[in-house]
């Protein structure tokens, strides 16, 4: 077995851990995820809008 499929076996199983003992800060985990993304789709955004004026 090579490290990465190891790596992505012990991160399944700590998720599955984290989720069955405690739901409610897995929720939190998955809402940080999502601001996070969001926030840096914001950003690609801006930066994009920001090069479309002329880099003002």
């Amino acid at each position: 077995m090579n490290a990465k499929k190891i790596a992505v076996y012990v991160l399944v199983v700590f998720v599955l851990y984290v989720i069955i003992t405690d739901p409610a800060k897995a929720a939190d985990y998955v809402q940080i995820g999502f601001e996070g993304i969001s926030d840096a789709a914001q950003a690609i955004g801006d930066f994009f809008t920001w090069l479309a004026d002329g880099a003002r």
